[in-house]
């Protein structure tokens, strides 16, 4: 029986960083990735001292075309799972823009999500 490949969204944000990653449950092997401290996402953003919900918005829209080079942005039919109250969880309230910035941009761009909490009112897409 062939092993099911899921996806996963997993963000890490700092200070001074945004950088998401897709990653491959099935072998924990990242396979896209995309973050403000790459030379080419940084020189086209005005961070400065911290990154806002511009560069988080950047961060979703490359990654979601690295996820269309690779044609993953389905998650091979089923889609990229997203826990958006994890993902607010563990940045705090504070980054909770950014965490949806990064989620509107991927959405926007064709990335298919699944969101694993979207039972939780407070963690479904806004507007919606």
């Amino acid at each position: 029986m062939p092993v099911m490949k899921r996806y996963v969204l997993r963000l890490f944000i700092s200070l001074k960083y945004i950088t998401a990653n897709v990653v491959d449950r099935s072998n924990g092997r990242i396979v896209a990735t995309s973050s403000t401290a790459e030379h080419t996402i940084k020189g086209s953003l005005e961070c400065g001292r911290s990154c806002n919900a511009k560069a988080a918005t950047v961060v979703g829209e490359v990654l979601a075309r690295r996820l269309k080079v690779e044609g993953l942005n389905e998650g091979e039919g089923r889609g990229i799972h997203a826990n958006i109250g994890k993902e607010v969880g563990k940045k705090g309230f504070k980054n909770q823009t950014k965490v949806w910035a990064v989620m509107n941009a991927l959405k926007n761009n064709g990335v298919k999500l699944i969101l694993d909490d979207e039972n939780d009112d407070k963690n479904s897409w806004p507007g919606s």
